[in-house]
């Protein structure tokens, strides 16, 4: 029932003009684990276990489809780089002033702006509906709303986070346990 929920929601918020994305994240609203508490008393599965093998498919494929729209000889153009670089920057400086909203007392700022890094997947998957929209360009032919070098920095931008991550999460952990 709940991946059929969200399936409707996805259907739904593309029936409207939104990205199905839209509609899937409301899905996980109303089916958070708040709403959604199985009895363990009957032995019954919870929502985690009940979607692990859909997507144990489903995450490698779209991080394959996501790595097969990437054009690598932008990947050598030095602007795309410095591009690349600036929304890396962006990423960290945005989750680390995001967590200064964090007002409880003793609580790591630093970590919890560290741990927001990684969360480009929801970037990817709008940079790669991008890719898929078009505009009329100059000369009234189609272009792409988010072009092949565009993509590519986003691309970047989502290794770099998720690779620094653990590293500087780790750091920031140790350093807050000194104390």
């Amino acid at each position: 029932m709940a991946i059929s929920f969200c399936l409707f929601l996805s259907w739904a918020a593309a029936k409207v003009g939104l990205a199905p994305i839209v509609g899937a994240f409301a899905a996980g609203l109303v089916l958070d684990e708040v709403h959604y508490q199985p009895s363990r008393a009957r032995k019954e599965r919870d929502l985690n276990d009940l979607l692990r093998p859909v997507s144990l498919v489903l995450v490698p494929v779209f991080f394959v489809l996501m790595g097969m729209k990437v054009d690598l000889r932008y990947f050598a153009q030095m602007d795309l780089l410095g591009f690349a670089f600036a929304l890396t920057l962006a990423a960290v400086i945005g989750k680390q002033v995001c967590s200064l909203g964090v007002f409880e007392r003793g609580t790591n700022r630093l970590a919890i702006g560290l741990g927001m890094i990684p969360r480009g997947e929801v970037g990817l998957i709008f940079a790669g509906i991008g890719t898929t929209l078009r505009l009329p360009g100059p000369a009234g032919t189609p272009e792409p709303v988010v072009g092949a070098a565009t993509f590519g920095a986003v691309v970047i931008m989502v290794i770099v986070t998720t690779l620094v991550t653990p590293p500087l999460l780790k750091w920031a952990l140790a350093r807050s346990d000194v104390r």
